[in-house]
C-alpha cells in the first residue's frame, strides 16, 4: 500500500467495495513536462522531413542564384505551420482515422456479402482522395494556368475541379475493389499492371495527337502520383489487408502490396477519360469565354471569407476529414453494427485530424508553395535572362543547365530520404526478401530514380520536349523489366513509386514545376511528379536483378567449390 494505491473496503457482508480513484489535478507545469517528450517526438518526426529540404531551398537561391528571399518571414510563418499541421493530423489520422479501417476491414468480410464489402471499398476510396493534403495542392495550382494557352487543363483544374478530384477519387476506389480481389484470390500483379497499362499509354498517346489535350497529359500523370499519400495508403492497405486476413487469405508476405500501384495508375486513365469527355462538350472558344465572363463577375463581386484565405483553407480541411468520418462511422453502426470503441480517444484523434489539415492547408499557401514557386522561377535566371533579375544570365548557358539539373537532381534526392513511408518499405522489403534486398540499398535505389525522375522533368521544362517522349519509352522499359524480374521485386519497385510522392515532395515538385515552367513561358508545368515516381520503378527493378544475379552466381560459386572438394577428396 502506498498514497497511490487505494485501502481495501469491504461491506458488512464481506464484499469488496469498488473504489473511486481520486481525481489527479495538474498545473500546468506538469502538464507540460508530460507532454513534451510526447509533442517533441513527433514534431522532430516533421522537423527533420520539412527544414533541411526548406534549408536546401532557401541557401540555394542565395548562394547559387544570388537572390534573397523577399518573403521570408512569410514562407517561415508557412513552414513552421506545415510542421505543426502534419504533426496534428498524422496523429490524429493514427488515433482517430486508422481504428475505423482496422475495425472495418476485420468485421465486413464477416458481416456482409462480397458486393458490399467491395461497394464500401469503393467509397473508401472516393473519401480518402479528398481528404489527401497534397489534392489541395493540386487545385491550388489550377489558378496560375493560363485559359488562353491551355483552355482544358484551366478548365479541369477550375471549374472542373471537384469533379477532377470525384473522377481520381473513384479511380482510386476502383484499385481498392481489385486490390481487394487480389488480396482474396491470390492474383498475381504482373498482369494486372500490364492491363493497366494498355489503356493508360494508348489514351496518352492519342491525347498526345491533339495540340490541346496534350497539355492535359502531365496533369493526369502527376494525378496518379498525388493520390498514393498518407491518408489514402494505411486506411486503404488497413481495409484490405483486414478483408484478406479476415478471408485467411492474408498470411502472405506480399499482402498489402499492389494497391498503391493500381492507385497510383487508374487516376490517369480517368483524368484522361474525363478531359476527352470536355473536349467533346465544349470547344476552346467556349471555355475561354466562359472564363473572362466568370473573371468579370469575380470582379464586380465580393467573394465570402470562405473564399478567401485563411477561411478558405480552414473550410477546405474541414471539408477534407468530416465527410470521411461521418461515412465511416455509418459504416461502422449502420452496416456493421459495431460499438464504437474508445470513443473519447477517436473523437480527440479525429478532432486532431482537422485541426491538423486546416493548419497545414495555410502553411501549404504560405510555406510550401510559395516556397517552391519562389525558387522555381528564379531556377532558370542561372542560365537565361529573366524578368526581375537584373544579373541574369548568372552563368554561362552550359554551366547555369548544369547547375539547374543538380538543383533538382539532389533535391529529388534529399526530399525521398525523408519520406517516412519509404523506411517502412525497407524494412518490409527486407524482411520479404531475406535480406538480399538490404533497407538501405532500397532507400539508395528509390532515391536515385526519384533524383534522376525529377531531373529529366526540369529537362523536359527547359527545352519544352513533349512529355510523351519521356513517359512512353520509361515505362516501355518499365514493362520489360517487370517481365524479367521476380513477383517480390515487382510488387516492391512498383509500390515504391507510390511512396515517394508525400505531402511534401509533392506541393514542393509541383510549385517548383509551375515556377520554373512560368520563368521559361511554358504552357504548363505539370509532368516532373510522374517522372519522379517512374524512375524509382526502374531503379529498383535493376537492383533487384542485380541482387538476384549476385545471389544465384553465389550459389554456384558455393556449388561449384564443394563439388571440386568432393573430387579433391575422391583424388585422395
Amino acid at each position: 500500500m502506498n498514497a497511490v494505491t487505494p485501502k481495501l473496503e469491504r461491506d458488512a457482508e464481506g464484499n469488496l467495495i469498488p473504489c473511486r480513484m481520486p481525481r489527479f489535478k495538474l498545473n500546468l507545469v506538469e502538464v507540460y513536462s508530460l507532454l513534451r517528450p510526447y509533442v517533441s517526438v513527433r514534431m522532430m518526426e516533421q522537423v527533420k522531413a520539412v527544414v533541411p529540404l526548406a534549408l536546401y531551398l532557401l541557401l540555394f537561391q542565395v548562394l547559387i542564384l544570388r537572390q534573397l528571399e523577399a518573403h521570408y518571414l512569410i514562407i517561415t510563418g508557412g513552414l513552421f505551420a506545415v510542421i505543426v499541421g502534419l504533426m496534428f493530423f498524422m496523429e490524429g489520422l493514427k488515433l482517430g482515422l486508422m481504428p475505423f479501417g482496422t475495425v472495418i476491414g476485420r468485421t465486413l468480410p464477416r458481416n456482409s456479402s462480397l458486393p458490399v464489402v467491395l461497394l464500401i471499398t469503393m467509397l473508401l476510396g472516393i473519401g480518402v482522395t479528398f481528404a489527401e493534403p497534397a489534392i489541395g495542392a493540386l487545385k491550388a495550382v489550377g489558378k496560375n494556368v493560363s485559359v488562353e494557352q491551355a483552355p482544358y487543363l484551366y478548365t479541369l483544374l477550375n471549374a472542373w475541379s471537384d469533379t477532377l478530384v470525384l473522377v481520381v477519387g473513384a479511380s482510386v476506389g476502383l484499385a481498392a475493389v481489385l486490390g481487394t480481389l487480389r488480396f482474396l484470390y491470390g492474383w498475381s500483379l504482373k498482369p494486372m499492371i500490364y492491363m493497366a497499362l494498355v489503356p493508360v499509354l494508348g489514351l496518352t498517346l492519342m491525347a498526345a495527337i491533339d495540340p490541346q489535350l496534350q497539355k492535359i497529359v502531365g496533369l493526369a500523370w502527376d494525378c496518379g502520383a498525388v493520390t498514393t499519400g498518407p491518408v489514402t495508403v494505411p486506411l486503404v492497405l488497413s481495409l484490405g489487408i483486414g478483408i484478406a486476413a479476415a478471408a485467411g487469405k492474408g498470411e502472405s508476405g506480399l499482402s498489402g502490396f499492389g494497391i498503391v500501384t493500381l492507385a497510383s495508375l487508374f487516376p490517369i486513365t480517368g483524368v484522361l477519360l474525363l478531359a476527352f469527355y470536355i473536349s467533346f462538350t465544349q470547344s476552346p472558344t467556349e471555355i475561354i469565354e466562359a472564363a473572362r465572363m466568370v473573371s468579370a463577375t469575380a470582379g464586380n463581386m465580393e467573394r465570402a471569407w470562405y473564399q478567401n484565405s485563411p477561411g478558405e483553407e480552414v473550410v477546405l480541411g474541414i471539408r477534407a476529414i468530416l465527410p470521411l468520418v461521418i461515412f465511416l462511422y455509418l459504416v461502422l453502426r449502420l452496416v456493421l453494427h459495431e460499438p464504437l470503441k474508445n470513443p473519447g480517444e477517436i473523437i480527440y484523434g479525429i478532432v486532431l485530424a482537422i485541426i491538423g489539415m486546416c493548419i497545414f492547408n495555410l502553411g501549404l499557401t504560405y510555406g510550401l508553395s510559395k516556397l517552391g514557386g519562389d525558387v522555381g522561377s528564379l531556377v532558370p535566371a542561372a542560365f537565361t535572362e529573366i524578368p526581375g533579375v537584373e544579373i541574369s544570365p548568372i552563368y554561362i548557358y552550359v554551366i547555369g543547365v548544369g547547375l539547374a539539373l543538380l538543383f533538382a537532381w539532389a533535391m529529388g534526392f534529399g526530399a525521398t530520404l525523408a519520406e517516412p513511408a519509404l523506411n517502412a518499405l525497407g524494412e518490409t522489403t527486407e524482411l520479404l526478401t531475406n535480406g538480399v534486398f538490404k533497407k538501405k540499398t532500397l532507400l539508395l535505389a528509390v532515391s536515385l530514380g526519384v533524383a534522376f525522375g525529377i531531373a529529366a522533368g526540369v529537362v523536359k521544362l527547359i527545352y519544352d520536349f513533349p512529355l510523351v517522349w519521356l513517359i512512353v519509352p520509361g515505362y516501355l522499359l518499365a514493362i520489360v523489366l517487370t517481365y524479367f524480374s521476380s513477383e517480390e521485386f515487382v510488387n516492391i519497385a512498383w509500390d515504391s513509386a507510390g511512396v515517394t510522392t508525400g505531402p511534401i515532395t509533392v506541393p514542393l515538385v509541383l510549385a517548383m514545376g509551375l515556377g520554373i515552367g512560368n520563368a521559361m513561358n511554358a504552357i504548363e508545368g505539370f509532368g516532373i511528379l510522374c517522372l519522379a515516381s517512374i524512375g524509382p520503378i526502374v531503379s529498383v527493378m535493376i537492383t533487384g536483378l542485380w541482387a538476384r544475379y549476385k545471389a544465384e552466381a553465389e550459389e554456384t560459386h558455393i556449388s561449384t567449390s564443394a563439388s571440386q572438394k568432393e573430387e579433391a577428396q575422391v583424388l585422395i
